[in-house]
């Protein structure tokens, strides 16, 4: 009886190292099923699958097949990432990935926007179709603090001013930029643009006046004086010849005037905020290039990366030379992370673009 004891521990353990491995999930095999969230601490040189679910019951359980639409690392924790997914809810680790729980208060929802609080790690704010949710005690109560009136619109952004984190911007589909300068108990309308799908809202690490909304097929439009004045980068996109899908915005840390922005087919780099720009050549002709997600070093801007449906690429001298290796799934590369504490360490969020 107790060899037999000894062999069911056994086996369940290596069920538990399967899991980590992720051919499991919620008791199926998903062995073919490349989704989620994947970990690198070694600059994009190779790739760990990180989707393992602690569960109360100690059943096995991972979120191997689900598909990202949103991440986000809390900015006063590195080891707290959010894993906002296509139809299946909020995922989140307290330990960089190598386990995640499931907020449950939002359901199997599809989470379109995450923002944490720099200042109180517990408040957290997430969007979901055209709601913003709040929590304030690390996810395990939610409440609806904005509603917008037109049912079919959808909030693509949210974000959360690093000087004064009361200060909270959302953009909703049909172009407007709304604020909530009380930590969302009423909101106003700052700016609208005109059938601009808001995708991303950017706020400068250095000064948080500057504003930046990334729009779907519009370009990018910029504020230097918190929203009393916009102005756009779309004269240089349209004469590069880049298109106005804009994909990803990234602000340089360590150089605060320093601009890196990605279209569908190019990648741009500006050292004086936007007054001049430099296109950076990629491997792939810029028709093919199909840029998805871009990061850099918070710490030296010399080392980008991007992503693409197939591919991830990295340049440590500022682009003049790449290396480029294929995504760990035939899931198209979604959403990219750095450490900043130790930008060797990406995470990469993937997605099936049928979705």
């Amino acid at each position: 009886m107790q060899k037999f004891k000894s062999l069911i521990f056994i086996l369940a353990m290596l069920a538990m190292i399967t899991v980590a491995g992720c051919t499991v999930n919620s008791g199926k095999d998903t062995s073919k099923v490349n989704s989620g969230l994947f970990k690198s601490i070694n600059k994009g040189e190779t790739w760990q699958q990180k989707v393992l679910i602690s569960t109360i019951s100690g059943q096995p359980s991972n979120f191997a097949g689900v598909d990202a639409a949103c991440l986000a690392i809390d900015p006063s924790d590195v080891n707290a990432i959010y894993f906002g997914s296509i139809g299946n809810g909020l995922f989140y680790t307290y330990n960089g990935g190598n386990t995640w729980q499931k907020s449950a208060g939002l359901g199997n929802a599809s989470i379109r926007s995450i923002a944490i609080d720099p200042d109180s790690k517990c408040v957290i704010y997430a969007t979901i179709s055209n709601k913003v949710y709040k929590t304030e005690d690390c996810g395990r109560n939610w409440s609806e603090i904005y509603y917008d009136n037109e049912v079919s619109a959808t909030i693509d952004s949210i974000v959360i001013d690093h000087y004064d984190s009361s200060i909270i911007y959302i953009g909703v589909s049909r172009g407007d930029l709304i604020k909530s300068s009380d930590s969302g108990e009423s909101w106003q309308t700052v700016h609208r643009l005109s059938k601009a799908v808001i995708k991303k809202i950017v706020i400068d690490p250095a000064d948080s006046r500057f504003v930046y909304l990334l729009t779907a097929k519009k370009g990018v439009f910029y504020t230097e004086d918190g929203g009393a004045n916009w102005a756009d980068f779309n004269d240089i996109l349209k004469e590069l010849s880049l298109g106005l899908e804009v994909k990803d915005i990234v602000l340089a840390k360590s150089e605060p005037n320093t601009i890196f922005l990605a279209t569908t087919y190019g990648l741009l780099k500006s050292a004086d905020k936007g007054k001049n720009w430099e296109q950076i050549e990629l491997i792939p002709p810029e028709k093919k290039a199909t840029i998805n997600a871009i990061a850099v070093n918070p710490e030296n801007s010399l080392e980008i990366y991007y992503v693409t449906n197939t591919t991830f690429y990295r340049s440590l001298d500022g682009g003049a030379n790449w290396s480029s290796r294929k995504l760990p799934t035939a899931r198209a590369g979604w959403k990219l992370l750095l450490d900043y504490k130790n930008p060797s360490t990406i995470y990469l969020s993937v997605r099936n673009l049928g979705k």
